[in-house]
């Protein structure tokens, strides 16, 4: 189920929140959210709510034996029990058919015959990566005493699904949660905000990101892009993606508002940015923070020479990116930023302009970043060569987006993207105050937004694909 849909704006989210707060005694609250989190998760595929309800019962048991013995080498068993099941059923689902096409591929170049493994052709579940790398911080959590174990099952299987981020985040790590499950507060005031960050989110996803997404897939399609429509579709597509997982991300906070939970945040203004290590601690920083704490940290960090640093830095990089995707294109764009941040931290962690004024700096990073995206979002490693002969002008200047017979709203829509990316606040910046004329704005902004996906049929998260 999407956010941008009529079935979740008219029909879940009424339901929950009628149950929510009139209908059921607060006992029975966590367990009517993990009810409606898998009715949630089941409306794109019911089949896959038992992978989900996998996760959660292999965590709970591992976390309470964890909690439960005072033997280090049994609580590093139940840890490893923890992450062998849910890095198991990640790298099934997500890498096993990447993995056999490349066994079989390079079984061809050595002389071969047939293929050795056959393909699956797995459809990947949606949000697995999220709420695999959410439940197992469980473990951790419990491993390292930074929280304690959940009260009940419900309890725990409410905070691996609920729905507000199940399926793109943010990462919310138990201990961030822990108290929240146990005691937390209910006010008109933090509702509002909600609603406020909700309808911003939306619009955000409605508005900008999907208004963009039309020149992006253009440039990305074409079989010899020029330098004019290469450069518009990358940076298309560089404020389509902030837009749209920002948008995301800011709607489920706002959701989590609305019953009482405060998740962190996960975009902080990321183009402001002026180093490729500035731009980690602002882009997805739910991410960011947790291959830090759970898988930088644990190779050594910096702790161990600046070498060991430098790689550290590459092989955390490298494995995040193939986090995102089942496709040599992710590993390539996680090698290229794990390279720019070793060189960076080679460099003192300052950036690579880091003599430059700031605006110039930020200028350099941004351009550096949209080269990331080229291999984000091309398909294949031939869509990479495309757009990166296009971007050096070796195709010519080329048509630029959109053709003669399109009309000027997507431009409209690019430079006012552009301008609100580098100049308007952050909306966790934002101060509010409430009163009669911003609810009467939010309200006209939500009905612009479903008036424009009745007319425009709304589309998919990006990072749903994840």
């Amino acid at each position: 189920m999407l956010f941008n849909s009529y079935e979740f704006l008219f029909f879940l989210l009424p339901v929950v929140l009628a149950g929510y707060y009139l209908l059921l005694p607060q006992r029975w609250r966590h367990g009517w959210l993990a009810l409606c989190s898998f009715v949630f998760y089941g409306w794109w595929d019911y089949r896959y709510c038992g992978l989900l309800l996998l996760a959660i019962s292999v965590d709970y048991l591992a976390g309470g034996r964890i909690a439960a013995t005072p033997d280090p080498a049994k609580k590093k068993r139940w840890l490893l029990v923890s992450i062998c099941s849910d890095m198991g059923m990640l790298a099934f689902f997500k890498y096993y058919d990447l993995g056999a096409e490349t066994a079989n591929a390079v079984a061809r170049g050595l002389g071969g015959g047939p293929d050795l493994i056959p393909l699956l052709h797995l459809v990947l579940p949606v949000g697995i990566s999220f709420y695999t790398f959410q439940s197992m911080s469980y473990s951790f959590d419990l491993y390292r005493g930074q929280a304690r174990p959940a009260r009940s099952f419900i309890d725990f299987a409410c905070y691996v699904s609920l729905f507000p981020q199940l399926v793109a985040g943010p990462i919310v790590r138990y201990h961030e949660l822990d108290n929240q499950l146990r005691v937390r507060t209910h006010s008109w005031a933090k509702a509002g905000v909600g609603c406020a960050l909700f309808v911003l989110g939306l619009a955000k996803k409605v508005l900008l990101a999907d208004a963009v997404a039309p020149m992006a897939d253009w440039g990305f399609a074409q079989a010899a892009p020029g330098l004019a429509g290469a450069w518009s579709s990358l940076l298309a597509y560089t404020l389509q993606i902030y837009f749209d997982f920002s948008g995301y991300s800011d709607m489920a906070v706002g959701l989590g508002l609305l019953i009482g939970f405060q998740f962190p945040q996960n975009f902080h203004s990321p183009y402001k940015s002026a180093s490729i290590s500035e731009f980690w601690t602002r882009w997805h920083i739910s991410l960011s923070s947790w291959l830090r704490d759970y898988l930088y940290i644990p190779l050594g960090g910096n702790r161990k020479g600046p070498l060991r640093t430098y790689v550290n830095l590459f092989l955390t990089m490298l494995l995040g990116g193939l986090w995102h995707g089942a496709n040599w294109t992710f590993v390539l764009w996680g090698a290229f930023h794990g390279a720019l941040l070793a060189a960076e931290r080679m460099n003192g962690k300052r950036g690579f302009a880091w003599r430059l004024p700031r605006p110039l700096q930020i200028a350099t990073t941004f351009v550096l970043v949209m080269f990331g995206w080229v291999l984000f979002r091309a398909p294949t490693l031939a869509v990479v060569a495309r757009m990166a002969k296009g971007l050096a002008g070796l195709n010519g200047w080329g048509d630029v987006f959109p053709p003669a017979h399109a009309g000027s709203l997507h431009w409209a829509a690019l430079a006012f993207c552009s301008i609100v990316v580098f100049t308007v606040k952050n909306t966790w910046e934002i101060r509010w105050r409430p009163s009669g004329w911003l609810a009467l704005g939010l309200l006209l902004l939500f009905l612009v937004c479903v008036g424009t996906f009745l007319v425009n049929s709304s589309s998919p998260f990006l990072y749903f694909q994840f």
